[in-house]
């Protein structure tokens, strides 16, 4: 019997599936188209394409990564939802946070959108804690029935409960539990001292009524994932850990990025086995292109990420979205202005050129007519109607009286500055720069405009590993079992006994969570860290904590750390100035169950010549016509230290690489193309 290994990660356009075998290290990747209205038919069809001869029985384990989560919360989908909260708070969700979209300039004009939950479906709750958790005035007991009878009277199913403080004690909320349990038996409900354990009150709402939206939808989709595939299986969660299905359903809210945060962890292992610890990561979609910075090895962490519109505070990698994929739409402005995304043409009915239906151009559509792509994808399994991309882009150019090659290349150009607008936010806005960083490009359509996006923010390489479009699937498989508890206590004198004794109390939560996720105690990591601000701050800095005793000295360590980090992010700190107290806000644990990572296989070097080309094609690189004949090269004859020099197109199973002149490309020990520029001269475009 064979022991492999699964990794699922479901996009908007395919499924993306990679095997390993752990008795023989052999790594396999295939792809299949998408189905979005039903998600479990694409990844079971993924299942059954890359076994190839094997059977369910031989398969030991399986990760996925689901955007069925985020697509509900992206979409505007949180039906038959509704709030308990504390008595005298109704409002909470109504008065929100001050911040305006695009600052103040637009405070005239921005019309505040619905809350997740209208005013009529919030009841209250009497009874009330302070934020030590000590009880101020008792819970209503005869007010939460009625409550809870309302809602099971209106027919809403899905709850979510925030009592004031309930970070400090969950006592209340925990009595709200058992009185819906008891008076509105088919409710789905969710706890924000289950959630996010957290001080601000806002925040907390809505994380907790984002977990409670999503609950249902995942709870059915799982159930139906587990009887197809009749095995136990994992889940990829936001924070860089997995989790097993029986498990996600309890917290769904912690898979919202579950598909790109393994992406970035999948190139944050590709690149540091290649020499690179430090990078940018793009993994360009169907839908979207997402990025993220590693550095030393570890994709950067965030609690102030959200999914649309709903701020949601839980442990997840710092990951920026922008709209522009391979099935971003190419659109007119009432201006007259040519735009490209955010709305997708997504897998069904897609580009132009798949021949299902759709009638807008999109970006994959431009590539087609400028033959930067073959007229097939997967390798032949799906051809590509070229004659309507061409009439597409034609009819489009004839509105912006534009010539149809200038207008396919204008719709790329605007597809890269979003895409570099994306990597500025998560660099130059975090204190970054840019030209520091090497990027991996991958994702079906992540190589595509990796020459413009050297030249438009100056990097000093891009990566694009074998398979690019399999690397999320392949992240799946690099993930250990990770979960993160928090406690706020505020204080500006922490003392370590308490410290001590909240630390022992989430660590605790953490080993048992491990237990039931199968880990023996001589295999738990547990991971501590502290957020702290200097007083009068409204947000504070997360710093990691060491382990060991916590006494003076893991406090003053922790304190040290604090200054250090403040002054790298900030440029100013008060280490020495006693007029500036530091205030502790929340200690942190995350327990981590260590999984043996696949090997990142190696290249073999050439014995003898060079790569000669497949094919050739005419490629439009800013040529006037006729374009010149473009010679083609396949991925898989390449060997470690080939070096080609663009014009040239590097074409492979699931993704492309379109080689500009004046690029060169070059395969590194692991089958990475290493592109950079050949000539020693300025980039242009990046102030454009």
């Amino acid at each position: 019997m064979r022991n492999v290994r699964i990794g699922v990660d479901t996009g908007g356009t395919f499924t993306d599936v990679v095997a390993v075998d752990e008795q023989t290290g052999q790594i396999t990747t295939t792809k299949t188209p998408s189905t979005p209205a039903d998600p479990a038919v694409g990844f079971m069809n993924g299942v059954r394409k890359v076994l190839s001869g094997l059977s369910l029985a031989d398969v030991g384990g399986v990760v996925h990564g689901t955007t069925v989560a985020t697509n509900q919360l992206l979409e505007d989908r949180p039906l038959d939802l509704g709030f308990i909260t504390t008595e005298g708070f109704a409002h909470i969700l109504e008065i929100a946070r001050q911040s305006v979209p695009d600052g103040y300039g637009n405070s005239y004009f921005w019309v505040k959108p619905p809350r997740i939950v209208p005013v009529h479906r919030v009841k209250t709750v009497g009874g009330r804690l302070d934020h030590l958790g000590h009880e101020v005035r008792p819970f209503d007991e005869d007010e939460a029935a009625r409550v809870a009878r309302w809602f099971r009277d209106q027919g809403v199913t899905a709850l979510g409960v925030c009592f004031l403080h309930s970070y400090a004690s969950p006592a209340h909320e925990h009595r709200m539990r058992a009185v819906l349990e008891r008076e509105h038996p088919a409710a789905v409900v969710s706890l924000s001292s289950d959630v996010l354990r957290e001080y601000r009150e806002y925040e907390r709402s809505v994380t907790t009524l984002v977990d409670a939206a999503v609950k249902p939808t995942m709870r059915r989709y799982i159930a139906g994932l587990s009887d197809r595939l009749g095995m136990p299986f994992s889940v990829m969660k936001s924070n860089g850990g997995v989790l097993s299905a029986a498990e996600v359903v309890h917290q769904p809210i912690t898979t919202v990025l579950s598909g790109p945060a393994a992406g970035a962890l999948g190139a944050a292992l590709i690149a540091e086995t290649a020499g690179h610890p430090s990078v940018i990561t793009l993994d360009g979609g169907g839908t979207s292109t997402d990025v993220a910075v590693v550095v030393n090895g570890e994709p950067s962490l965030t609690t102030e990420g959200s999914i649309g519109r709903y701020p949601c505070k839980i442990p997840m990698i710092d990951i920026v979205t922008v709209g522009a994929g391979g099935g971003s739409v190419a659109w007119i402005s009432p201006e007259g202005t040519l735009k490209v995304g955010p709305r997708s043409a997504g897998a069904d009915p897609g580009p132009l050129c798949y021949g299902k239906g759709g009638t807008e151009v999109t970006v994959t559509d431009a590539h087609v007519f400028l033959g930067r792509v073959p007229p097939h994808l997967l390798g032949g399994e799906i051809p590509l109607d070229v004659d309507a991309a061409r009439a597409g882009v034609e009819a489009l150019a004839g509105r912006l009286g534009l010539g149809p090659a200038r207008t396919a290349a204008g719709i790329l150009e605007i597809s890269a500055f979003n895409q570099s607008n994306a990597i500025r936010q998560i660099t130059v806005r975090r204190g970054l720069d840019v030209r520091d960083f090497p990027m991996v490009a991958f994702g079906g359509s992540g190589p595509l405009l990796v020459c413009r996006l050297i030249d438009i923010l100056g990097l000093p390489a891009v990566l694009v590993p074998p398979g690019p479009g399999n690397v999320s699937a392949f992240g799946l498989l690099t993930v250990d079992v990770k979960n993160d508890y928090v406690r706020t206590h505020v204080t500006r004198d922490l003392r370590p006994e308490t410290a001590a004794a909240i630390l022992a109390e989430l660590t605790g939560q953490a080993a048992r969570a491990l237990d039931r996720e199968g880990f023996p105690g001589d295999r738990h990591v547990y991971a501590r860290s502290a957020d702290l601000r200097y007083y009068g701050q409204a947000y504070e800095v997360r710093v990691p904590a060491p382990g060991g005793p916590v006494d003076e000295a893991w406090r003053a360590e922790v304190l040290d750390r604090f200054h250090d980090a403040h002054q790298r992010l900030y440029g100013y700190g008060y280490r020495d100035d006693p007029r500036h107290a530091v205030e502790w806000v929340n200690l942190r644990v995350s327990g981590v169950g260590p999984i043996t990572r696949p090997a990142v296989p190696g290249l073999p070097p050439r014995d003898g010549g060079s790569p000669a080309p497949a094919g050739e094609r005419r490629v439009y690189f800013d040529e006037p016509p006729p374009w010149p004949a473009t010679p083609l090269y396949r991925r898989d004859e390449l060997r470690r230290g080939d070096v080609l020099t663009g014009p040239a197109v590097i074409e492979e199973y699931g993704s492309t690489l379109p080689l500009h002149p004046g690029f060169t490309a070059e395969a590194d020990a692991h089958g990475n193309l290493v592109v950079r520029r050949a000539a020693a001269r300025p980039p242009h475009g990046g102030g454009a």
